[in-house]
Order: structure tokens, then sequence, then C-alpha cells
């Protein structure tokens, strides 16, 4: 990594002053909020222009989770902690088991609470974080860096190139600005930041829309999604089985409370209750039926010579 890169950084996007906020400790407060939001359109515009990347890496990570790979997110900081989010929300959403799709933060998870930024700066440390959880040939990173800089962040960047996982880069960067060592270059190009160099601010919001479009993708290709429904879902609270009896109500046409029985019975598999209430299977032979034609329940039913009521 050349001296600039660890040097001076103001030739970077993300560190450039925005023109329009020159003033923005005289600006009055209904002022300052009508610039944030005008400025952070251009988080959705970033992510838009990125849209041929961000397809690619969703058929190129659900092909390699299909083979029994892993999808890793690694990154320090606001990056980091992204990572980790959508990581988390994956198992409840999707019923994915938590190794599926892992957050590897620099610092741990003390980091998430208390900033460790300067942890980042280690690429050793990268590789040693993705090592420790066993990452392999098989597996996907995602290498998040804002500035596209992080030293952490490019150790396992090319860690994964190494050993042939699939590494994709995403950043708010020009790639001529910062190379980052990858197959899937993943741009956000949000320009300055209105406090200049925070990159939490418009750059993290591009940065989340991505990621949750990446694994939203990525859970739909894996089979965890009926129309727009989450059939995966865990039904964990009261809030969640209240959306899987919508869910069997509107897909199946059953009621709620013959609806909880099915759920009881299906033993909290909206999936597998779907497939029982469109066959008339029980749940052991349902099950059988996802196992020999799944995970895809709508390959399932056509399969079994059955459909649901709603969603052709």
């Amino acid at each position: 990594m050349s001296l600039k890169a660890h040097g001076d950084r103001g030739h970077l996007l993300t560190e450039q002053p925005h023109p329009s906020s020159e003033t923005l400790d005289q600006l009055d407060t209904q002022a300052l909020v009508d610039l944030f939001l005008q400025n952070d359109l251009d988080a959705q515009r970033a992510v838009e222009a990125a849209g041929e990347h961000l397809a690619a890496a969703i058929d190129q990570v659900a092909a390699r989770l299909n083979a029994g790979g892993r999808l890793f997110y690694l990154g320090a900081g606001t990056s980091g902690r992204l990572g980790v989010l959508d990581a988390a929300e994956c198992p409840p959403t999707f019923c994915s088991p938590p190794e599926l799709v892992q957050g590897v933060l620099a610092g741990g998870s003390a980091a998430l609470l208390r900033s460790s930024e300067g942890l980042e700066d280690l690429a050793e440390a990268g590789v040693a974080d993705l090592e420790e959880r066993g990452f392999c040939q098989a597996d996907c990173l995602v290498g998040i860096a804002a500035g596209g800089t992080t030293p952490y962040v490019l150790g396992g960047l090319n860690h994964a190139q190494s050993i042939g996982a699939l590494a994709i880069a995403m950043a708010c960067v020009p790639s001529d600005q910062a190379p980052m060592p990858c197959s899937i270059n993943i741009r956000l190009l949000t320009g300055p930041e209105l406090l200049a160099g925070s990159t939490r601010l418009k750059a993290g919001t591009a940065t989340k829309m991505a990621l949750k479009i990446l694994s939203t993708g990525v859970m739909v290709r894996l089979g965890k999604v009926y129309g727009n429904r989450m059939v995966d879902v865990a039904v964990s609270n009261a809030k969640l089985e209240d959306r899987a009896l919508r869910i069997l109500r509107d897909l199946a046409g059953v009621a709620r409370e013959p609806g909880r029985d099915l759920l009881h019975r299906a033993q909290g598999s909206v999936k597998l209750a779907l497939l029982m209430a469109a066959t008339g299977l029980d749940a052991a032979e349902a099950a059988e039926r996802l196992r020999q034609f799944g995970p895809s329940l709508r390959h399932t039913l056509e399969a079994c010579g059955a459909s649901l009521i709603a969603i052709p």
C-alpha cells in the first residue's frame, strides 16, 4: 500500500469538504435538516449506480452459499458495525443459522459500543479474525471500507483472494483513488460529506442500503422468500407470530386459530405450515417433500402439484 494511502488521505472523495456546508455551523436548524435531507439523496443514487455489481454479488454469493459456503462482512468502525448489524438481522428474518452470515468487526464485540478505530491499521488482524472463524475457499468475503484504504479490510481481501474465496470490495471512493483486491468491486460514490470526513453520514447510509439489498437478494435466491413474504421467518415472539398467522391467512386462506394450530404442528415453520395447508400432508410428510424438492417453497409446491391461493 502506498504512503499516499497511509498518510495524507485528503485526495479521497469521502475526505473532501462539501461546498454546500461551508456555513453548517451558522445555519438555522430547519435549514440544517433540509440540507441533510437533500444531500442524503446522493446515497440512493450511488447505490443505484452500483446496481450491476450488486446483482453480480448476489448471484455469486448465493451460488457459494448453496454449495455450503458462508458470507462474511469485514470492516472497522462504522463500516464494520453496519456489517455486524446486517448479519445479525438475517437469522430472525430468514431463520438462517447464525454462522451462515457473519459480521467481523475490528476490535470484536467491544467495538460495537466503544470506538476502537486504531485497530483498523493492522492488516494482519483482518486475516487473523477471519482465520479464527475458519474462513475458507468455499466462503465469501465482503470487505467494507468507506475510504477504501483500511488495512484491516485490505488484509482480509488479500487473504480471501489468495485462498480462492470470493472477495467483494465495498467502498465509497473511486477505484483509482483506492484500489482494493477483489473479484467484484462495489463502489458507492456518495461524494463529500456535509461534515467533512464523517462517513457515518451518507456513505454509511449507502453502505446500509447496499448490504440490505445484498443479503435480502441472497436469501431470495436461497428460497427463503415466497412472493414478497418471509416464509422462513423465525416465530420467536408475539409480533412474529402475528406476522406468521397473517402470512398463512393471506397465502393459504387459513384463519388465525386454525393457523396457530397449524404453526404448532409445523413446529413454528411458516414454510412447512404453508406446504401442509396447500397439500394436506402431515408435518413429517411435508418436511420430507421440502428436503426432497426444497428449499424453495414454490418449487416444492410445483413438484407436489399444489398451489397457494395468492401470489401466482
